[in-house]
């Protein structure tokens, strides 16, 4: 069976709603978050904790699977679910990800992993196509650009897909649609995206232009390959591009949403502010299909995610929850946090004393069982163990958040003034 989505309940006044994909490997309520497991593992963690954790659906990449230790590999020993004893749901990425990250994030100098919204230090942004909007901007996510933070990109784009040069050793790597859909099937995964281009924040109009016609004509591709090598459960979701320009998300949303994918994505640049991608989905999301699953890609901060949610968002994925959890940034509730991101830093010199869990209302493991100053010292000591800890504690944040999510929906709670949830 390929998947089938049940709209269960929606909220008042908004756009949220709550529903349940059945695919092959299990049910999901929805909305939900999903774990990043790049290389099919989640850093630091195994598949029963990820279980423990609550945890539904993990996605992987198509790039990064491709060169190890290959698709081929993995499909003669039966595939992702059981190369990496994952039995629940699994999404793989095309590799379109990677278009942007080896190629305009390196010209550039931004990317995801510094932020995607990198002029958020500017007074205001103005489109030149489209909607002009005038947008208040906040410094909260600024990217220094430099002439020495550009380098010379590892890929190189032609309509008719795009020649990668190994991040790992050098090799050349060719992908374009026929070949990311082949590579998807084999790794096996119950949803897998279409092979696009993901634009930069900094790109031009008339490129951001070309890009998303490309991204058209290639989503005909990925759906005509899909119909001749598919494994019967696996479903192919379209991605939205267009960049910030209202007239490009629109045309693409309605030439993506007409297609017949079984979900639908929003990728690409979303901007060069948290308004201007709160905008995009406020173009985007009203063309789109209400029947169909729409997942945003690559955002995971909590408030992001509610807004993604009263919009009529069903899925996101993000790597930044187990990056925080690293990198000593650990989620708690808004009553306890430092900031707006509700996030504490674990190796401040407070907490080497503190005998509370990481979060008194936290039911994880790690807060049931050592204190804020156990893991102050394993963070401080770099012991492996502090990744483990740490990693079920923001997952299983993210996990317990969006049951609220659900659980508001379903009560039929105006989202839109309930942004606290996570207090």
């Amino acid at each position: 069976m390929s998947l089938t989505f049940e709209i269960t309940a929606r909220a008042p006044a908004t756009r949220a709603r709550a529903g349940i994909l059945h695919t092959a490997h299990g049910d999901i309520e929805t909305p939900a978050f999903m774990a990043v497991a790049t290389q099919a593992a989640v850093k630091a963690l195994t598949p029963d904790d990820l279980e423990s954790i609550g945890v539904q659906l993990v996605i992987a990449n198509t790039y990064h699977l491709a060169l190890r230790p290959g698709a081929d590999k993995i499909a003669e020993l039966d595939g992702l679910h059981a190369f990496m004893n994952w039995q629940h749901p699994l999404m793989t990425d095309s590799g379109g990800f990677q278009v942007f990250s080896l190629g305009a994030a390196i010209r550039d100098g931004v990317g995801k992993i510094a932020d995607i919204f990198p002029e958020e230090d500017t007074d205001k942004v103005t489109r030149r196509q489209g909607d002009k909007v005038n947008l208040s901007l906040s410094p909260r996510h600024l990217v220094t650009r430099s002439p020495n933070s550009a380098g010379t990109p590892l890929c190189r784009i032609d309509d008719d897909g795009v020649t990668f040069k190994s991040h790992l050793d050098g090799a050349v790597m060719r992908l374009d649609p026929e070949r990311a859909i082949q590579i998807q099937h084999q790794l096996g995964a119950d949803f897998i995206l279409a092979f696009d281009e993901c634009t930069s924040p900094l790109d031009t109009y008339e490129y951001t232009r070309a890009a998303m016609q490309r991204t058209h004509r290639w989503a005909e591709r990925c759906l005509e390959q899909h119909a001749k090598t598919r494994r019967d459960y696996q479903s192919l979701f379209g991605i939205v591009q267009g960049g910030a320009y209202r007239d490009l998300r629109e045309e693409s949303a309605r030439a993506i949403g007409r297609l017949p994918f079984e979900g639908l994505a929003i990728g690409g640049s979303l901007g060069k502010s948290k308004k201007e991608m709160h905008a995009i989905l406020d173009w985007t999301l009203p063309l789109l299909p209400d029947a169909k699953p729409r997942h945003l890609l690559g955002i995971g901060e909590l408030q992001d995610i509610v807004e993604g949610v009263v919009r009529g968002i069903d899925l996101f994925d993000c790597a930044s929850p187990t990056r925080w959890a690293r990198n000593g940034a650990l989620l708690v509730s808004r009553a306890r946090a430092e900031n707006a991101e509700q996030r504490i830093s674990i190796s401040n010199a407070r907490f080497a004393l503190d005998r509370a869990p990481i979060d008194p209302n936290c039911d994880c493991y790690t807060c049931q069982h050592f204190s804020r100053a156990y893991l102050h010292h394993l963070h401080r000591a770099k012991e492996l163990i502090y990744y483990r800890l740490a990693s079920i504690h923001n997952l299983r944040f993210m996990m317990r958040f969006m049951r609220e999510v659900r659980a508001a929906i379903r009560a039929g709670t105006r989202l839109e003034i309930a942004r606290d949830i996570g207090a």
